[in-house]
């Protein structure tokens, strides 16, 4: 590994990282709330530091191999959720270091689990800045450098596919730094569409560019202690559920639809199963609840729609209590935690893709059994998967289960019951934000002890990155020359 280029590669994130953090300044100007100082000198500290660190340890000529990568990537992400926590503590609104750093990485890993008990206190600047590190960490901070430093094209594949969550990485154009401004250009077109839309159904402009981060991004975090149910208006609840939606699918199929082809969405299985999976639980928690005192017909419709895409796709939304559902809904929208979106998408979880494979390999296992000297293939849209593969995604499920299991029982040892445990421990791990019982969907995550907090934010991390990118670096082999 060249610790050189590491370097200068992550001096250019942090640069990139105070460009990012300058849009926050207009806010602060305009809206007066007296933290444009705070944001400014962040800023400079930011562009100054990191850009001197590239400038002096760049080497253009030079190429970034596998190690590389995933050190960038999995460095990368901690050093800009450490910096991204400064504009919390420098304006007072998190002066606890731990929840600075705790609500930095739950945004730029679009978790959206909060340790802040009144969000409507916040500075207009700061909940800007928090909503943005959702729209960031969304298509990926590594991803936005790949697309606009051009250094980061040579040996960039390797870091784009060290980030990007998916099983299988798709090329959409020949150059990696193209396939990047391909995915953050289709994501800036939803970004405004759904601004525009958010803003014409009623909501204020700065709370529409601040919740439609959060949608796109599947992230969560919100203007209003009461989220998305503030409103209290069926057409944005409409609005968000259809982004919500289109956020936790494939972006390559998004990119090919609207290059003319969109047939590309039902040729494709895990968009089928995704489909599916949201309509049938649309329909059973709709029928769990009706009639339970949450309204009429439409009420519970719009209640269950709203909730299981904000849940399936690892956004967070809120429009109504959960909890006080019946334990069957409460159970499917914890399985639907687990599950998640599909690869490509900015959604945590396991990956539909993954979901569908695991169903067809223990299938093809089956009639193996029956019949011990049959060739059967697995295919996933007409097209073989490797062993290779499927051996991956079985190991990365017993990665995930075995994370999610320890920090469940870590949690327990520090004195959480076993419900919130496994809530905050899947909410964190599948990048949801809320979970259950304590972290509930009207509940924060502040009253955790300190350890606690620093379990999940390893949780958020490990879950963005799709694990195996963090975990790699924990192989003794891997800082063998």
């Amino acid at each position: 590994m060249n610790l050189r280029l590491v370097a200068a590669a992550l001096g250019a994130l942090v640069a990139v990282l105070g460009l990012c953090m300058s849009t926050a300044l207009p806010w602060s100007l305009h809206l007066r709330d007296g933290q444009h100082l705070e944001f400014l000198v962040i800023i400079l500290f930011c562009v100054v530091v990191g850009g001197t660190v590239f400038l002096l340890l760049r080497d253009p000529d030079a190429e970034y191999g596998l190690r590389d990568a995933f050190a960038i990537v999995t460095f990368g992400w901690l050093i800009v959720g450490f910096v991204g926590a400064l504009p919390y503590v420098v304006s007072g609104s998190l002066p606890s270091f731990t929840d600075a750093v705790f609500e930095s990485f739950s945004g730029f890993t679009t978790t959206g689990a909060s340790v802040v008990v009144d969000v409507e206190k916040l500075p207009h600047s700061i909940l800007f800045w928090r909503s943005l590190t959702h729209w960031i960490g969304g298509m990926g901070i590594i991803v936005l450098s790949v697309a606009i430093l051009p250094l980061l094209g040579v040996g960039g594949m390797a870091m784009f596919r060290a980030e990007v969550p998916s099983p299988v990485v798709d090329k959409l154009k020949p150059t990696v730094t193209a396939t990047a401004k391909t995915l953050w250009k289709v994501y800036v077109l939803f970004t405004v569409v759904e601004v525009i839309l958010l803003w014409a159904a009623g909501m204020d402009f700065f709370d529409s560019v601040c919740h439609t981060f959060g949608t796109l991004a599947t992230g969560g975090f919100s203007t209003k202690n009461l989220s998305i149910g503030f409103y209290q208006s069926p057409l944005i609840d409409v609005i968000v559920v259809v982004f919500m939606l289109v956020a936790g699918i494939n972006f390559t199929l998004h990119h090919q639809a609207l290059s003319g082809n969109p047939l590309a969405y039902l040729q494709s299985q895990e968009f089928r199963l995704y489909l599916i999976v949201y309509g049938s639980a649309t329909a059973f928690i709709c029928w769990n609840i009706y009639g339970t005192g949450d309204g009429g017909f439409w009420a519970s419709l719009n209640k269950s729609a709203f909730q299981t895409a904000s849940i399936m796709t690892t956004t967070g939304y809120g429009t109504t209590d959960w909890e006080r559902w019946p334990w069957a809904c409460q159970g499917m929208l914890l399985s639907l935690m687990f599950m998640g979106g599909c690869a490509g998408s900015t959604a945590g979880g396991m990956k539909c893709m993954r979901l569908v494979i695991v169903a067809k390999h223990v299938l093809r296992e089956l009639l193996l059994l029956i019949h011990p000297r049959a060739v059967i293939p697995l295919k996933i849209d007409r097209s073989v998967v490797s062993p290779a593969i499927i051996n991956s995604i079985l190991a990365f499920i017993g990665l995930f289960v075995g994370v999610w299991a320890i920090s469940t029982l870590l949690l327990v040892i520090m004195d959480l019951d076993v419900v919130t445990a496994i809530g905050a421990s899947t909410a964190t791990l599948s990048n949801i934000g809320p979970g259950l019982n304590g972290v509930g969907a009207m509940d924060t995550y502040a009253f955790l002890p300190v350890p606690a907090k620093w379990v999940l934010i390893f949780n958020m991390i490990a879950g963005r990155l799709e694990l195996y990118t963090v975990f790699v670096l924990m192989v003794p082999d891997f800082w063998k020359k």
